[in-house]
């Protein structure tokens, strides 16, 4: 396997710890920021993990082990010390935009030739690409989970330069992934229409219309989704949902106000897949 430019993930979540893996397994070196070390600890096992399942289905490169690829993956609690040379900087930590100009601003310094991308589903690129070199700023936005998801959408602000555009594109072709290239608008594509589509289910679900299992069973086999809107609102977490509605609802306006019951079970700790409950029971 033909070895790749250097790359950093700063924050090991799900979505970091797979941007990571699907980075290291294309032949990146790949360093991981994270707020401390246990944090760190956290994030390696997450990729050894998703290595280990890659291994099962026979998706690792051919002649490689998932330890091989793990071996190219290096630890840090420091934006700052990334190292010089390294070619994509992406972004995986909270929806903030504050919390996001800080991580690419202090990897702007330290990595003056990097893509400087942020994994944001649905803040401003033009926002956080304030007060940073701006040219060099763009959205890189991957779905969970990343390594088999196909489609990366990129999102490019006024001022992304044509060859950041055309890096990025070449960095999710690499990947093997497909990109689609959006204007930066409130919700991008992807998550605006997502969006729209799991709020007016949880409405269903909210008037007594159908329940979730045949609502989703109607959008699987009616229309082909793979994933029903209510079980993806499980995976992808209510409380994401909620924080993605409120934020458009501020921008677009009332349709994408969120329904009660939305509130209702992320006040209940009902998040979906990762508390357990959602609209589905995952115990």
């Amino acid at each position: 396997m033909d070895a790749r430019p250097a790359a950093a993930v700063v924050g090991g979540g799900t979505m970091g710890a797979g941007i990571a893996q699907v980075l290291l397994t294309a032949g990146s070196p790949v360093t991981l920021v994270e707020a401390d070390d246990a944090r760190g600890e956290a994030a390696r096992t997450a990729v050894a993990t998703g290595f280990d399942g890659a291994a099962q289905r026979g998706k690792l490169p051919e002649g490689t082990t998932g330890d091989d690829l793990l071996a190219r993956l290096t630890l840090s609690t420091s934006v700052e010390a990334l190292p010089g040379d390294t070619a994509l900087v992406v972004e995986a930590v909270p929806e903030r935009v504050d919390i996001k100009q800080t991580v690419l601003g202090g990897a702007a310094r330290a990595c003056p030739d990097a893509v400087l991308a942020s994994n944001t589903s649905s803040l401003s690129i033009g926002a956080i690409a304030a007060d940073l070199p701006g040219e060099r700023v763009i959205g890189m936005h991957f779905f969970n989970p990343v390594p088999a998801q196909k489609l990366v959408e990129l999102v490019v602000h006024a001022g992304t330069s044509e060859a950041t555009t055309q890096a990025a594109r070449e960095w999710v072709d690499a990947l093997g992934k497909t990109a689609i290239v959006v204007n930066d608008a409130p919700g991008f594509a992807t998550s605006r229409l997502g969006l729209t589509v799991g709020l007016e289910a949880i409405r269903m679900v909210e008037e007594g219309v159908a329940s979730p299992e045949d609502i989703d069973t109607g959008m699987q086999l009616g229309y082909r989704w793979p994933m029903g809107p209510l079980r993806l609102t499980d995976v992808v977490g209510l409380d994401v949902r909620l924080a993605i509605a409120e934020h458009l609802t501020r921008e677009l306006g009332p349709r994408f106000t969120p329904p009660q019951l939305l509130r209702d079970k992320v006040e209940r700790g009902e998040l979906g897949q990762k508390s357990g409950r959602g609209f589905y029971d995952w115990n």
